[in-house]
């Protein structure tokens, strides 16, 4: 759905971004992650096409949009991290606005912006006046206005800002509603705890350079060289970690209580022969799980010497 290639951007003597290279798959919540300055809402206007870049390659859709911008922008909604809204209007009269600029009029206009308040839960306000709003709700309102071209590509930049907790809990439940109907989610953030929670894949942008990018799994991977496993056992937890140890892929073990933190170098192959081992020595294990790091853990790993 979106690639992009080479992507640089000099402001006189400050270059905001040094070659990014970047793939999004159809269907993926993709997670844009970096600290301020380092290039997130650069990227996202050029992709968008507000914005020129000085050299590099962005397409959508298969799409060249630096050529193509007109045509690339009818995939796109896009939702900025500063948006604004007009205060006079009711949220219904808001809708129509912009379904009138895509030409969408009379009962069609009716039945997608009724849809489009049902789906960011906004259905009880629909006859209140936007500057009534919470902020929390203006941004659903906002992202709703983003929906109305049906767009393939959503495109938000920090769309939780200043939402209270409810708030944020709905904004995943919708943001999962439109990866199941199919579209495609870029989504810049710094609350990262919840991204890890929606986030199929996810890239990590720092001064002007993308660090890391890929599925949550892969990159964890990446950057940890090993992968956390927790198991419980029912007794002989001194037992487990003796057995455990005999295993040249088991480089650290945690014990905790019943449970053991164990850290492996190795795949899912290495997983399997460390639990079947486990059983075949007679260790009674209940669960064995593997421990995911948390984006906080991975962003704060590779811009570390930052």
């Amino acid at each position: 759905m979106l690639e992009i290639r080479g992507l640089t951007k000099n402001y006189r003597k400050f270059t905001a971004l040094k070659g990014i290279n970047l793939n999004v798959e159809k269907g993926e919540i993709f997670g844009f992650i970096g600290p301020n300055g380092a290039g997130k809402t650069t990227t996202i206007k050029i992709m968008c096409g507000l914005l020129s870049p000085t050299n590099g390659e962005v397409y959508i859709n298969g799409i060249n949009a630096l050529k193509n911008i007109r045509r690339a922008k009818e995939y796109i909604g896009y939702m900025p991290d500063f948006f604004g809204v007009y205060d006079n209007l009711k949220v219904t009269e808001y809708l129509e606005f912009y379904s009138s600029i895509y030409g969408i009029k009379g009962d069609e206009s009716k039945k997608l912006i009724n849809d489009l308040l049902e789906l960011v839960n906004l259905e009880e306000k629909a006859d209140f006046f936007v500057d009534s709003l919470s902020r929390g709700m203006k941004q659903k309102l906002c992202l709703a206005r983003c929906l109305v071209n049906n767009p393939e590509l959503l495109v938000l930049d920090e769309p939780a800002s200043g939402m209270d907790p409810r708030a944020r809990a709905d904004l995943k439940r919708i943001l999962c509603t439109l990866r199941d109907m199919g579209k495609t989610v870029i989504i810049s953030s710094h609350i990262l705890t919840e991204l890890s929670e929606i986030c199929t894949s996810i890239g990590i942008i720092n001064k002007g350079e993308m660090v890391i990018s890929g599925n949550v799994e892969d990159v964890t991977n990446k950057v940890y060289n090993n992968q956390i496993l927790e198991i419980e056992v029912t007794d002989s937890p001194d037992k487990a970690e003796t057995v455990l140890k005999e295993m040249d892929f088991v480089q650290e073990i945690n014990p905790l209580g019943n449970k053991l933190e164990v850290s492996i170098n190795g795949d899912n192959e290495q997983i399997k022969t460390l639990l079947k081992i486990l059983i075949i020595k007679d260790v009674p294990v209940i669960t064995l799980n593997k421990k995911t790091q948390n984006l906080e853990d991975i962003f704060l790993e590779v811009t570390k010497e930052a």
